[in-house]
């Protein structure tokens, strides 16, 4: 089993920057590529950001790409989103997820039904 936990949500001016944070444990951290995705009300949950397991490869959604940035710190078992320029349309709730590939030192993963451990969400809101 692994307990991943958000944090650093809030609501932000248009322009503004987040940082939100995933803190896993349970489980040998560096096994998972680790991933981000967001849902807004009324649609469906996508893929935001995903890393490697060691960190080697990241792939980001054309929607944030260049505005956001991805990383992960083994030692501290955290991955980070780091969002910048952000923009109403990225009002959502942000979802951290895991999946279990200790086998592989450069895949990423985009598809929701390939991650096994997923966390409670942190809202993220970006209005004037």
């Amino acid at each position: 089993q692994v307990q991943l936990v958000e944090s650093g949500g809030g609501l932000v001016q248009p322009g503004g920057s987040l940082r939100l944070s995933c803190a896993a444990s349970g489980r040998t951290f560096s096994y998972y590529v680790m991933g981000w995705f967001r849902q807004a009300p009324g649609k469906e949950r996508e893929s935001v950001a995903t890393i490697s397991t060691s960190a080697g490869t990241t792939g980001y959604a054309d929607f944030v790409r260049g505005r956001f940035t991805i990383s992960r710190d083994n030692a501290k078992n955290t991955v980070y989103l780091q969002m910048n320029s952000l923009e109403s349309e990225d009002t959502a709730v942000y979802y951290c997820a895991a999946a279990y590939t200790p086998q592989s030192n450069n895949r990423i993963i985009t598809g929701m039904k390939e991650y096994d451990y997923w966390g409670q969400g942190t809202q993220v809101t970006v209005s004037s």
